[in-house]
């Protein structure tokens, strides 16, 4: 198929941010994670069909497909989509796509009992931790390595180092989708219309919430499901601050980790700001959605962190005339290690083929869908979101000014681009649970900034010392 939308050709600025990101957490899970506490793998019972170019999976007509999809920002529709690609293709084969939103609750039992799906969407705060699954999982690399729908070698149509955050004792098990760029976001057009500035730090942050308030609105606001997008948020702030050493002590899990200054002083600057009444009140009692259109539709609140999945998510609860644009996260200080436009940047959705589903070569075939052109024109179209796959992205961004907000800061961020490991949002170690209580009770008033760092701490305490758990060391 001829797909009439013109690569970014010299603006290619996904390419440097995944190889950033993919830097940023080498070491890395690639060459220095070790096994899972899963059971050991077993191959698919489906009985296997001719093998070819067309079929590189010997995907056996009148077979059936079933994928478990995260319906989160990004629905479920781009994977049906890529499910009727399968049907099309491959004769006689069946794909069933299920959503859920506890991807955890729902599917450990099954991975417990022997019968999980044939390919999972990974994601959301109620993921499975890829830890303690990994040996039951699928090897992907033959899924990059055969051609895509439109004849072309799938790897040779990625971004640089995507598989690497998915790699594992050199073993290629998750393959991240979606390209997501972590942001504080706001209204240009609010902005505009009141003179307000973006903030670069938390100082300037501290002082638009007295403004905001003059306006009669909140600085910021957040949803009980989504209380860890702040920690999200100070984390990338404090790596900003303080560098590598702030990076590698939280995913290395160490003692002490959150006390580190640059740590305190983000956490430090966000309690002013809930000291000052900046903070819309009620978030920890209500559904994360809910607390997003207040921001997005109602503009209770002016600005909110979170990832670039944010515009399609709340596509029906936008205001006519929101300019929703991404901003880099703030800095601390003026001596920061990485400057303010330095940006969080990774591959995010991590899809899975758990090697004891009845159809492994089913769920390889769905992938091979999801990354053909087509597939990722419209996930890119519809979702106004970048896929790993390149030359999708047109420069307007398809007309959003979400989209073009992306380009523009990734652009600016240069090499500056980060990202980190454990407790990215495919949380490694399955924290985030936890993490959720310490942080909805902190932004509601209801905690010190010591004992949301003492809190972080047991959390991330609890894992290290738990020797049943394997970790992954990041250099």
């Amino acid at each position: 198929m001829d797909i009439n939308v013109k690569p970014l050709g010299r603006r290619d600025f996904l390419r440097g941010s995944l190889a950033a990101a993919a830097l940023a957490a080498t070491g890395t899970l690639g060459a220095c994670a070790t096994s899972g506490t899963g059971t050991s793998t077993q191959t698919s019972s489906a009985p296997a069909g001719q093998v070819s170019d067309t079929n590189p999976f010997g995907v056996q007509s009148g077979t059936a497909v079933e994928a478990v999809i995260f319906k989160g920002g990004y629905g479920i529709d781009y994977a049906e989509f890529a499910g009727k690609q399968v049907e099309a293709k491959q004769q006689g084969v069946t794909v069933k796509v299920t959503p859920t939103t506890k991807v955890a609750q729902t599917l450990q039992p099954r991975f417990v009992a022997g019968n999980p799906p044939d390919v999972i969407d990974n994601s959301g705060a109620g993921l499975i931790g890829v830890n303690t699954i990994r040996d039951q999982l699928a090897e992907l690399n033959d899924v990059v390595e055969a051609k895509n729908y439109e004849g072309t070698v799938i790897k040779d149509t990625l971004y640089e180092g995507v598989m690497d955050p998915g790699t594992f004792d050199g073993k290629f098990i998750v393959l991240n989708y979606v390209l997501s760029v972590f942001a504080i976001w706001y209204s240009a057009s609010l902005f505009e219309q009141n003179g307000w500035t973006v903030p670069k730090t938390y100082e300037e942050m501290l002082a638009l919430g007295e403004e905001a308030k003059g306006k009669g609105k909140y600085l910021l606001g957040w949803g009980k499901e989504a209380a860890t997008y702040y920690q999200t948020m100070a984390i990338g702030s404090a790596i900003k601050e303080g560098g590598d050493e702030v990076r590698l002590a939280l995913d290395n899990l160490k003692p002490g980790c959150w006390s580190l200054p640059p740590l305190q002083d983000v956490f430090n600057g966000l309690k002013k700001i809930i000291d000052a009444g900046y903070m819309k009140p009620g978030g920890s009692g209500t559904v994360f959605t809910a607390a997003q259109a207040q921001w997005s539709e109602a503009e209770d609140f002016i600005l909110y962190p979170s990832g670039s999945w944010i515009e399609n998510e709340m596509k029906d609860q936008t205001k006519s005339g929101f300019k929703m644009t991404g901003a880099p996260e703030p800095v601390v200080s003026s001596n920061s290690k990485m400057p303010w436009e330095a940006l969080h940047s990774t591959a995010g959705e991590g899809y899975i083929v758990p090697s004891q589903g009845k159809n492994v070569a089913g769920g390889k075939e769905f992938l091979r869908a999801m990354l053909s052109q087509e597939a990722a024109v419209n996930f890119a179209k519809t979702k106004l979101a970048s896929t790993i796959v390149k030359g999708t992205v047109p420069a307007d961004g398809f007309g959003s000014t979400a989209l073009q907000s992306q380009i523009k800061m990734l652009e600016t961020a240069g090499s500056n681009i980060f990202s980190w490991t454990v407790l990215n949002p495919a949380d490694l170690y399955g924290m985030n649970t936890d993490q959720l209580v310490v942080w909805n009770t902190f932004l509601g008033g209801g905690s010190s900034v010591a004992e949301l760092t003492e809190g972080l701490q047991k959390i991330t305490d609890k894992v290290a010392n738990d020797d049943s758990i394997k970790k992954v060391q990041v250099s």
